[in-house]
């Protein structure tokens, strides 16, 4: 049977088109927490009872925004010390006397403090990406190429892609933009396209690399052509995207009077800090200072991300309570958590208002960290975090609790006689495959 090849060009452009790609996030374990894990894991399943699942569009997005906001918050909370509850909290936090030059965030071990450096940082040059600019066009006017089905070849990273695409006698230079637009873009290969728009009213497609950083013989990080592709060509001389506006470029600065370079705007310094250049500097005396915060100051930014963690966790949680979900029933049970020790934490200047989430008064937990009687309220804070980690770890290892489910059948009351469900963790795993991928 012969393969329509130019019909499946249309529904891979269609897909690319009309549907973006979907982010990824990976979380790195040791072998005895994937232990922890997998035996937590079978012990629940051996209690499980079986149940019959709401298939619902719903249901599914709600468990697995769930599971993924759960594991943000984990994230979050295990960012700010680790598991162990004396430690939480403890995080160091790096200052920038300038942070619309450089902003820093301390990355080392807290034993390593006492020998963090202080450092003066200038920016000569910010890294830049590649930018190929098209040429500006009237947007109403029909395209000067005859109707038929071209393509072009975008290379980028030692790969090829072609790019097929229709052009009618009615479509204008706008629709034949916009229609490249899109296809670059939902292609995510490294490359984002724009249409822009002059003083004049004519519009240009702009194409930049989303990699930042020169190539050590100077060369683009992507190149447009359709000399040598498999459809008519003359689209990229039309639109005029294959010439180079600006190629890719390091950033230039100093640290301490000593001049460096890097490939992004964002790179380690020292194994230390984790530096983020946001600007150049005016004259040779503007500088961004980088050191330790206070300590009273970094517990202030870890109380305020904590908090802030969980307010977002809440509010999401309850966000999407429908018919298929227990959106409320996690609300509630999250809510009682947090009414434990919102009497004790009122001392430090954080209020639990009515729909479980917290505010924070600086001025008054200003005065509490400085004068040094927070141990007490701070112990309790902590004990708060770890409970937060215990339930965000419980959400993980079964987010299908907070889904309707209707009971089909519970398990032997003989302790002795149940074993794992091999399928039941499959639950969500099989959803999240069908839904996600």
């Amino acid at each position: 049977m012969a393969i329509n090849f130019d019909a499946l060009n249309q529904v891979y452009n269609h897909y690319m088109t009309s549907y973006a790609p979907r982010s990824s996030s990976l979380d790195t374990h040791k072998k005895s927490e994937l232990k922890g894990i997998y035996n937590s894991i079978v012990k629940l399943n051996k209690q499980s009872p079986l149940f019959l699942l709401n298939n619902t569009d719903e249901a599914k997005n709600y468990a697995i925004s769930l599971k993924e906001n759960a594991r943000g918050l984990h994230n979050t909370i295990m960012s700010l010390g680790s598991m162990d509850e004396d430690a939480l909290l403890s995080k160091k936090a790096a200052y920038s006397s300038n942070d619309a030059l450089a902003s820093a965030t301390y990355i080392a071990d807290d034993a390593a403090a006492p020998f963090a450096p202080e450092v003066d940082i200038a920016v000569k040059e910010l890294a830049s990406p590649q930018v190929n600019m098209g040429k500006f066009l009237i947007p109403d006017s029909y395209v000067g190429l005859k109707a038929d089905t071209y393509s072009m070849d975008l290379s980028i990273r030692g790969l090829s892609y072609e790019f097929q695409f229709g052009i009618s006698n009615s479509d204008t230079n706008s629709d034949l933009q916009n229609r490249l637009a899109r296809l670059v873009n939902g292609a995510n290969i490294g490359v984002s396209a724009e249409v822009i728009t002059n003083d004049k009213g004519q519009t240009s497609l702009k194409l930049t690399g989303l990699s930042t950083g020169a190539n050590e013989d100077g060369s683009p990080t992507f190149v447009l052509s359709d000399n040598d592709t498999s459809k008519t060509s003359g689209v990229v001389d039309y639109l005029g995207i294959g010439e180079v506006a600006r190629y890719p470029g390091n950033a230039v600065f100093t640290v301490d009077g000593v001049e460096r370079t890097a490939y992004s705007n964002h790179f380690t310094l020292d194994k230390t800090y984790e530096v983020t250049l946001n600007g150049v500097s005016i004259n040779e005396d503007d500088v961004a200072h980088i050191g330790l915060k206070a300590s009273h100051e970094s517990l202030k930014e870890n109380i305020g991300t904590l908090l802030s963690g969980y307010n977002d966790f809440l509010k999401s949680a309850t966000a999407s309570d429908t018919t298929g979900t227990k959106g409320r029933v996690l609300a509630a049970e999250t809510n009682r958590l947090s009414a434990a020790y919102a009497d004790q934490l009122s001392y430090m200047g954080i209020t639990r208002s009515e729909d479980g989430t917290f505010a924070i008064d600086s001025g008054k937990l200003d005065q509490v960290a400085i004068a040094d009687d927070i141990t007490e309220p701070l112990q309790d804070l902590k004990q708060f975090a770890g409970s937060l980690l215990r339930k965000t770890d419980e959400i993980s290892l079964n987010p299908m609790r907070y889904v309707n489910r209707t009971v089909v059948a519970y398990k032997h009351p003989a302790p002795q006689r149940n074993f794992p469900a091999p399928y039941a963790a499959s639950e969500y795993s099989g959803m999240l495959f069908n839904f996600r991928c």
